[in-house]
């Protein structure tokens, strides 16, 4: 398969914004103990930057308008999650950093990015970014997708829970909620062009699978 240099040079680009979130997180925390949550995204960044190439060609693809729609509440999110210096009431303290609160965001945030892997591996070749529908796409219903449709989602949720409980400050579990409505509306997105081109398979899958929370949501 050829590469452009264009993408070569992008994916330089995106590994070294990648390694400088890192440092730049680490750098800051005190301990090993406090970077395990900030490791955790490393990890995830990483591993999906690895994996990006190891998807199949795309027969479908959303408009730049309709993508816009779920990467603009997300990247707020993160802004929130990343932006110590918000004004007020952003970091007003909500929750006690107590040690077994942040013993408990971490192992939240640490489950979830391995939901997250999880999802990623059984999707293989399925995987997009965007959303898209493949040539010779399949519809998976095992791994992780046994007991939700949207388990990536469900792990990042997961990883942004715990670390709104690490960081302890209202910014945090606004970032929560405004990540949840970006996922929401890409998964209904998906759901659409799913519905599209499973018009048989899906409608079951979606009666029997919850979408983000098993049994609940």
């Amino acid at each position: 398969m050829k590469i452009s240099m264009g993408r070569i040079v992008a994916s330089i680009l995106w590994l070294l914004f990648v390694l400088f979130l890192a440092y730049s997180f680490v750098a800051t925390r005190p301990t090993l103990f406090d970077s395990i949550i900030p490791l955790c995204w490393f990890t995830f960044l990483l591993y999906w930057w690895i994996t990006a190439r190891q998807v199949k060609a795309t027969a479908e693809k959303q408009s730049l308008e309709s993508a816009l729609e779920h990467r603009i509440p997300v990247l707020v999110s993160i802004l929130f999650l990343m932006d110590e210096k918000l004004p007020y009431p952003m970091n007003l303290m909500l929750i006690s950093r107590a040690e077994w609160m942040l013993v408990a965001g971490i192992a939240i945030c640490v489950f979830g990015l391995f939901v997250t892997i999880w999802a990623r591996r059984t999707l293989a070749g399925n995987w997009s970014s965007d959303v898209t529908f493949k040539e010779g796409h399949e519809l998976i219903k095992t791994g992780p997708y046994r007991f939700v449709r949207h388990p990536i989602y469900t792990g990042l949720l997961l990883m942004c829970l715990g670390t709104a409980i690490e960081i302890g400050r209202l910014r945090g579990f606004i970032a929560l909620a405004v990540m949840a409505i970006g996922f929401w509306i890409k998964l209904k997105q998906e759901e659409r062009l799913m519905l599209q081109h499973f018009p048989d398979q899906y409608p079951a899958y979606r009666k029997n699978v919850k979408a983000l929370v098993p049994f609940i949501i």
